[in-house]
């Protein structure tokens, strides 16, 4: 009769639980790693466009205002730039009050007077924080402060 009652019995042993288990967690220490590294380089690509946008504004506005570079540094603020990018943006919005910041909340230097260039530049904290992901080569041609 007990062996009849153990034969019709369904269900896992702890053995097969503890194997499933044991695959789950080696796809996660594959799987997760892998996401981190592809979340950085997203925000690291996300603050190059917004460089990117802040070099097309500055570029929009010495035209648009008929300045050079030398005249752009001394006459222009950051909401000067601000009718130059998309409205309703966290840039523009940045732009409008002075701060622009990028995507781990550090400020966008929106000035950098070399020779006759203009060019935004980005945070060494952002630098070193997406080093591992994007390198110089990356970055440029922009710069650190």
């Amino acid at each position: 009769m007990l062996n009849k009652l153990n034969k019709n019995r369904g269900g896992f042993t702890l053995v097969e639980i503890m194997i499933v288990v044991a695959i789950i967690a080696l796809l996660a220490s594959v799987a997760v790693p892998s996401f981190l590294r592809a979340r950085k380089r997203s925000q690291a690509t996300a603050t190059k466009e917004d460089l990117r946008m802040v070099q097309a504004a500055i570029d929009q506005f010495q035209i648009e205002k008929s300045k050079t570079a030398a005249t752009f540094r001394l006459e222009w603020s950051a909401p000067d730039l601000a009718p130059y990018v998309k409205a309703g943006t966290k840039l523009q919005e940045g732009l409008a009050v002075d701060y622009p910041t990028d995507n781990l909340g550090n400020f966008i230097f929106v000035y950098n007077h070399s020779g006759s260039e203009v060019t935004p530049r980005i945070s060494s904290t952002t630098y070193e924080a997406l080093s591992d992901v994007a390198d110089a080569d990356f970055w440029a041609p922009y710069t650190t402060y």
